[in-house]
């Protein structure tokens, strides 16, 4: 990761060539513990990486699902008191099911916990998550970013600009 200046904040920066080699890992680990029936995106950043999990996998069911914690896109955005999810008849029937959810970054940790409580209570056997990053300088929860998330790519202090929010010049 390269180190830039968004907004007179330094941030990470995620490359495409980082971005694909931390999500081989998070298949490669996937894989390991067994194929997932499907996998879920967390709209709108985990969709992306999500895909490239499921075709790393060949798997070819995606879903996606919207739960949004931050008032926006900028550097350290603000966030909600909690996880916002809309749209929960994206997730379809998961009844019985074994579910990757896949996120580009777990900050506080809310998101997922709100993801897994929502994929767990449409009846889902089995929830694994996989996020890309997660920013330990944000993580406020007593269980560790290990203990709650099945496979991480890389831990860093500080917001994190994926490949996709990058402007178009």
């Amino acid at each position: 990761m390269n180190v830039a200046a968004d907004l007179g904040r330094p941030a990470a920066t995620l490359g495409w060539p980082e971005l694909a080699a931390t999500v081989h890992d998070l298949a490669r680990a996937a894989c390991a513990d067994g194929l997932p029936d499907v996998v879920v995106g967390v709209l709108r950043g985990g969709m992306i990486p999500a895909v490239m999990v499921a075709h790393a996998l060949a798997v070819r069911t995606v879903r996606g699902v919207e739960v949004v914690h931050t008032l926006g896109d900028g550097v350290d955005a603000r966030k909600s008191a909690r996880p916002q999810a809309r749209n929960l008849q994206s997730l379809g029937d998961l009844a019985g099911l074994d579910v990757l959810i896949v996120d580009d970054i777990a900050g506080s940790g809310d998101t997922a916990v709100r993801v897994l409580d929502l994929v767990r209570g449409v009846g889902a056997a089995r929830t694994r998550m996989a996020v890309c990053v997660v920013n330990a300088a944000n993580w406020r929860r007593d269980d560790l970013p290990e203990q709650l998330l099945s496979y991480v790519g890389v831990t860093v202090e500080g917001w994190v600009i994926f490949p996709w929010e990058m402007s178009v010049p």
